[in-house]
């Protein structure tokens, strides 16, 4: 699995939270108003400050993941491998894959109170159904790391299907693993390893 760094983990989380009231904002400005409100947030919130990772859970389950396209994300994660899942393993897969990404990156969204994040002009057309939202994360005394997320129109609304990190794809980072288990033991033995996975403890964000 390819390493991403963090900020990756909280960049993730915070400039996708994106509200379905607000559909109709241009995607770099519903991108930027919803990642400064939940700053506000995680720095104000005593419980996520100490490390509430069922809080933290909520947050995101709430304001992040219902404008995530995790078909899509699953897709792109599994590869031409999605293509030989039935439709009720592709199901499965997908809310196996989205249980996996909350649980991995819930915990660093309490991490990122110091931190400062710089938005891009967006570059779109009218007729533009995919756009890409360009962000910089600053931290003091560090390099800026350059975010970009993968947004797609759909009649719900603009929805995030990836996030690409200093030229890694957070979600095609998962690519490499998932074809191994495939190969090895086949779609239905992915969807096992998936469902161990989330019973268990929840595993580290790939960071270096």
């Amino acid at each position: 699995m390819t390493m991403i760094r963090l900020p990756a983990i909280t960049a993730l989380v915070l400039g996708l939270c994106v509200a379905p009231a607000f559909a109709q904002e241009s995607p770099d400005a519903l991108v930027k108003r919803v990642a400064e409100d939940v700053l506000t947030t995680i720095r104000s919130d005593k419980d996520i400050q100490a490390g509430d990772i069922a809080k933290i859970r909520q947050v995101m389950e709430v304001k992040l993941v219902p404008n995530f396209d995790f078909v899509r994300m699953t897709a792109l994660a599994m590869g031409r491998n999605w293509r030989t899942a039935t439709p009720e393993q592709q199901k499965q897969l997908t809310d196996d894959f989205r249980t996996l990404l909350v649980r991995t990156y819930a915990g660093a969204l309490s991490n990122y109170r110091d931190n400062t994040m710089d938005y891009k002009p967006l570059r779109m057309n009218p007729a533009d159904t995919e756009v890409v939202v360009r962000t910089e994360v600053k931290r003091s005394g560090q390099a800026p790391v350059q975010i970009d997320y993968s947004m797609e129109k759909t009649p719900e609304g603009w929805k995030a299907y990836d996030v690409v990190v200093a030229g890694v794809s957070l979600v095609t980072t998962y690519r490499d693993e998932f074809n191994d288990t495939v190969k090895s033991s086949g779609v239905d033995g992915l969807m096992k390893a998936l469902t161990n996975k989330n019973r268990g403890p929840a595993p580290p964000p790939p960071v270096k």
